[in-house]
């Protein structure tokens, strides 16, 4: 299968454009939208938000990953192979974290990356999620080889990016708010700080009246802010991008 994670949308003709080239170039493998509203023009946040989704592609599937502002610039197209799983898309710091915990879970050879030497007949200067990344990822699910050059993986990694990030990366339809912390590094009592609120942790949103403010390790593993039937976004006044501070109880 192929997923998507891309700061498309789904209204217009983006998503839809991509998906067009899968359908035609890897007919019968299914395209799954993972996520079309990663954070927008920010690979940085994107990173994080991927890291903890990994998981969700197949090993042997391919996620085509498109949050590129830098479209059309020097900045390198890459496939890299961790832990199993394919990834398409620039090389712009969007799969740092998911090279990192690939690293981190000991498994041999876990990462490989090569720039894509492959170009179509045409390529737009603003579109290489249709014109290049697409086609790449389509050929990988069809098991042919990565039409492109092996490269040290240390030539693409962010080593000044943190672990984990205090910061919220995304936002769901609920209002609830994911940050860039993995719960597992947080102490069972810590205290999440956010605009200027505190916010205790519980199991699940039932831990805590109607109305009222929890942190969570949500499914994918991410220190997740909500309120119970409530918006957890509108009542905090958070955004992506907003800080968040783990306060020492």
């Amino acid at each position: 299968m192929i997923l998507l994670f891309t700061d498309f949308g789904l209204a217009g003709p983006y998503t839809g454009q991509m998906k067009a080239v899968l359908a035609a170039q890897a007919p019968g493998v299914p395209v799954i939208d993972l996520f079309a509203d990663a954070p927008a023009f920010d690979p940085f946040l994107g990173a994080y938000l991927l890291g903890a989704y990994r998981e969700a592609v197949p090993r042997g599937g391919v996620l085509l990953g498109v949050v590129d502002p830098g479209v059309g610039t020097d900045r390198p197209p890459l496939v890299v192979r961790a832990d199993g799983r394919w990834f398409v898309g620039p090389g712009n710091g969007l799969f740092e974290l998911v090279m990192r915990r690939a690293v981190a879970a000991e498994i041999e050879a876990p990462v490989e990356v090569w720039t894509i030497d492959w170009r179509p007949e045409r390529l737009s200067a603003s579109f290489h999620g249709r014109d290049l990344f697409a086609p790449v990822a389509a050929r990988l699910a069809r098991g042919e080889p990565v039409p492109g050059t092996p490269v040290a993986p240390k030539g693409v990694r962010r080593p000044d990016w943190p672990d984990d990030l205090a910061r919220v990366v995304y936002i769901d339809v609920y209002g609830n708010v994911m940050t860039g912390l993995r719960a597992s590094m947080l102490a069972s009592d810590a205290v999440l700080e956010v605009a200027g609120r505190r916010v205790a942790r519980g199991r699940t949103f039932g831990s805590v009246p109607v109305g009222e403010p929890l942190w969570y390790e949500n499914s994918n593993g991410l220190a997740e802010i909500a309120v119970n039937q409530g918006r957890a976004d509108a009542a905090l006044g958070l955004r992506v991008g907003d800080g968040v501070r783990v306060v020492d109880v």
